[in-house]
């Protein structure tokens, strides 16, 4: 909590304070009446004396008509009885009648209001963190470019003339050409499907918004399908952009009608997305990029052409591919002649581009623990089992 906000909570709570010091006070000095005996209390009343009465848990709190007796301004109490008829009978005389609360009522009743308004306070903070505006934030510069990722000629091919697309859609949907809405990357993990989509906003030099499944999960109903709806309506904003959604068959897979709530809030979440996308115009400028490991397990109806228009897929990197990953990784490390990039890149056949980088660093590692500054091949292939 910041200075500011400590500051004003701190007012607040001096204010609730003074405020039940008041009642206490007022309470306190408003009893100091003249006291009198129910008997004489019953006399006045027999004798229609009685102007007002408010009737208050403890006491009978009354005030007289006019008398030559008694002055007519002056209060009085005595105890009350705690007849059920009482006020009926006042009434009957025409006695003004109040009934007071109980103190205790009042006092339950103000722990009570505040009680929910740091309820309140709490639910909104929460809220607000869950839909907060600053959810999905935009990335203007993302900093990578397709040199900057190893292999994938094939893919960045394919996605120069989407990147045209996306700088003048208005040009090419003249000549009856529109942007895809979506595109589907599918491949294992650690074969750099996010690292090629900043490259793709960088190359294209437009605005960029990552997200993930998990941004999308929440602790209450109906929040997911309101981030959706606030991260595409963002999207358009700040068009052309790119929406990169990681782990995509976290939310997007084959909706379930069994009624659980999870599957339940899933088949919002898919929903929201199948009405946004079909809500994208031609010149729209927003382009959904969407990672996953599986794309057998996605809703049919949300990868059909026309929502997500083309899919590819991101394999492990071929041998010429590998040679430069081993290049890239063993730049700032030390290693025995031995271990050529082309030895080591047919050592690596089959592994991913993370699991490359991690071999060579845990290979480091076993060098650095045996007090050997360069590692060798045999280092590599121990590292190879433990990773």
């Amino acid at each position: 909590m910041n200075t500011k906000k400590k500051s004003r909570f701190v007012i607040f709570l001096s204010l609730i304070i003074l405020a039940l010091l008041a009642y206490f006070v007022w309470d306190y000095f408003s009893n100091k009446k003249e006291e009198l005996s129910y008997s004489e209390f019953y006399q006045l009343y027999q004798d229609n004396q009685i102007a007002s009465v408010n009737i208050s848990p403890e006491y009978l709190i009354f005030t007289l008509k006019d008398s030559s007796d008694l002055n007519k301004s002056k209060i009085y109490k005595c105890q009350n009885p705690q007849s059920p008829d009482l006020q009926e009978k006042l009434m009957l005389k025409d006695v003004e009648v109040k009934i007071e609360k109980d103190g205790g009522q009042i006092l339950s009743l103000i722990f009570d209001l505040i009680f929910y308004g740091i309820f309140i306070a709490i639910f909104i903070v929460v809220f607000r963190k869950f839909i907060s505006p600053n959810t999905f934030k935009v990335q203007h510069k993302t900093g990578v470019k397709f040199d900057d990722v190893i292999g994938m000629d094939s893919l960045k091919k394919d996605m120069k003339q989407v990147i045209e697309i996306m700088k003048a859609p208005q040009e090419y949907a003249k000549k009856g050409i529109r942007m895809p809405k979506g595109i589907l990357l599918e491949g294992q993990p650690g074969n750099g499907k996010t690292l090629f989509a900043k490259a793709l906003a960088g190359e294209a030099k437009i605005n960029f918004i990552p997200a993930k499944a998990t941004d999308f999960e929440s602790m209450f109903m109906a929040i997911g399908t309101m981030k959706v709806k606030l991260l595409l309506k963002k999207a358009r904003r700040r068009a052309p952009c790119i929406v990169f959604i990681d782990e995509f068959d976290g939310i997007g897979t084959v909706r379930n009608y069994s009624g659980s709530a999870i599957e339940t809030e899933n088949t919002r979440i898919v929903t929201a997305l199948l009405n946004e996308l079909d809500g994208f115009e031609k010149t729209d400028g927003v382009l959904v990029l969407a990672a996953t490991n599986s794309i057998h397990a996605l809703d049919p109806a949300l990868i059909r052409p026309g929502r997500f228009d083309a899919k590819f897929s991101v394999p492990y990197p071929d041998f010429e591919a590998r040679k430069k990953l081993v290049e890239l990784y063993c730049k700032n490390k030390s290693f025995s002649p031995e271990c050529r990039p082309e030895l080591l890149a047919k050592e690596f056949d089959g592994y991913s581009c993370a699991k490359i980088e991690s071999i060579l660093n845990r290979a480091s590692l076993i060098a650095s623990q045996e007090n050997r500054k360069e590692f060798n091949m045999e280092d590599v292939r121990k590292a190879c089992k433990e990773v």
